[in-house]
């Protein structure tokens, strides 16, 4: 592996002969579980809890589908600290497996783990299902594992069907709901992959905005162009289609943006409103306003007296 890049020190993600540092190593190493030593400790409770139940009956039905990643002690030989895979390492010890494959990781953060690998992605889980099918495991047995109905894991099975292979590989790794390759389904191939390029372009894979592109699509770009009737409104033209593809995006880019500074902008409000309800809690100083600055005096009131913006930063 002379040829794989090497870290500097201080540099976090060294590159090498123009190549990036990788995340974890290639291959999985099978470690003795009670070699492992977690990171951080579960809350209270999590045994009794759905999530923990679905990966006990997922690792009896199935077996481990997705490897722990942990990284090797530097200071005891023959021990790991685990990275991310907290819940399931738990369940294995709660079942007696003495042994589990883990990928090893170069980055002793467990924060990036948590945040990019923790939700499975609808076509990953599709192929999980496909491949347990393919293997011979009932479905009956995967939905208890998974803790759906068997129709669900039907439908999950058959979410690919009538997908263009390019949309699937754009859209692997997205939170794309099943109802959105529903939508996607309904369009010729080539409009598959211009609306999965917009929702990439976009960063939004909502049924809204798919719906959206779908109304946009002309007639003959649908997999099964909708009959006629008669007295029926027209398809609109293709400079129509153009406008509204237009606006939509401007309308996403205004979202984006609101999106992004909202959590900021309504801390410093929360801030500005405790720090006049202070002030104004100091009769010296509600003395000075009323006689020098009387219109201050009634709008930092106002503001004071506002609680809506307690009730939004309470967490849900």
């Amino acid at each position: 592996m002379s040829d794989w890049p090497t870290r500097t020190e201080g540099d976090g993600a060294a590159v090498a002969n123009g190549r990036v540092a990788l995340a974890f190593d290639r291959e999985c190493v099978t470690v003795p579980v009670e070699a492992i030593v977690p990171l951080k400790k579960l809350r209270e409770g999590v045994h009794q809890s759905r999530k923990y139940a679905q990966i006990v009956s997922s690792i009896k039905a199935v077996g481990l589908v997705e490897a722990p990643v942990v990284i090797p002690d530097p200071h005891n030989s023959g021990s790991y600290f685990l990275l991310d895979g907290h819940l399931r390492i738990e369940v294995l010890k709660e079942l007696g497996v003495p042994t589990v494959e883990c990928l090893i990781g170069r980055d002793e953060e467990t924060y990036t783990y948590n945040k990019r690998i923790n939700r499975l992605p609808p076509v990953q889980e599709h192929r999980m299902i496909a491949r347990a099918m393919e293997r011979g495991v009932p479905q009956e047995r995967i939905a208890e594992a998974l803790g759906i109905e068997v129709q669900s894991v039907r439908k999950k099975f058959r979410l690919l069907d009538g997908i263009c292979g390019e949309v699937v590989e754009t859209l692997k790794d997205t939170n794309c709901s099943m109802k959105v390759f529903d939508v996607l389904r309904r369009m010729s191939t080539l409009r598959q992959i211009e609306a999965a390029d917009l929702m990439i372009g976009q960063n939004n894979f909502t049924v809204m905005f798919a719906r959206a592109l779908l109304a946009a699509t002309p007639e003959d770009q649908l997999a099964k162009p909708p009959p006629r009737k008669n007295g029926a409104v027209p398809n609109p033209n293709r400079q129509q289609i153009a406008r509204m593809e237009r606006e939509l995006a401007v309308l996403q880019t205004r979202i984006k943006s609101v999106e992004d500074s909202y959590g900021i902008d309504n801390l410093h409000l929360t801030l500005a409103r405790g720090y006049l309800a202070k002030l104004l809690g100091n009769a010296a100083i509600v003395r000075w306003l009323s006689h020098h600055r009387q219109e201050y005096l009634a709008e930092f009131q106002r503001v004071a007296e506002i609680d809506t913006l307690a009730g939004a930063s309470e967490p849900a």
